[in-house]
């Protein structure tokens, strides 16, 4: 196997985490909205955690082969690079918030928890999708 090919499964790993991230925050909003606490954090533990091991396997990725190009038609080009960009700005803005939810739910501070998930969910589930959208795009409808 060459690296390329062991990279190139390495996106498709990530995107099946990225999926596996929305399934379980989708699945831990409805919990929490029907006031199933232990659900719900066993759910966000479990996005945590697929969250955090993309971004190991992303970064092996990424060390390995570097950035793509995407080949795709250039009107899809633009669309290509839109999602791209908004998707890695606003991963960089979900990390802190995440890690600012845990920090809140472990000390018991619930209202704040609650104050601040209601921005973060959201943002989180655009980057896990988007983060699936950029794999699609790139390894599916550029080729």
């Amino acid at each position: 196997m060459t690296v390329r090919a062991f990279a190139d499964g390495l996106a498709a790993v990530n995107a099946s985490l990225n999926l596996v991230t929305v399934v379980l925050l989708l699945a831990g909003l409805r919990f929490i909205r029907r006031r199933d606490a232990k659900s719900h954090r066993k759910c966000m533990w479990g996005a945590t955690t697929t969250a955090g091991l993309f971004l190991v396997l992303y970064v092996v990725r990424f060390s390995l082969t570097g950035t793509h190009r995407f080949e795709g038609p250039d009107a899809l080009r633009v669309v290509y690079l839109s999602i791209l960009f908004s998707h890695m700005i606003l991963a960089v803005v979900v990390l802190p918030m995440v890690v600012r939810l845990l920090y809140l739910a472990r000390r018991r501070r619930f209202k704040a928890h609650r104050k601040l998930a209601r921005w973060t969910i959201p943002l989180w589930l655009y980057v896990s999708v988007t983060g699936m959208t950029v794999y699609v795009m790139l390894y599916h409808v550029a080729v």
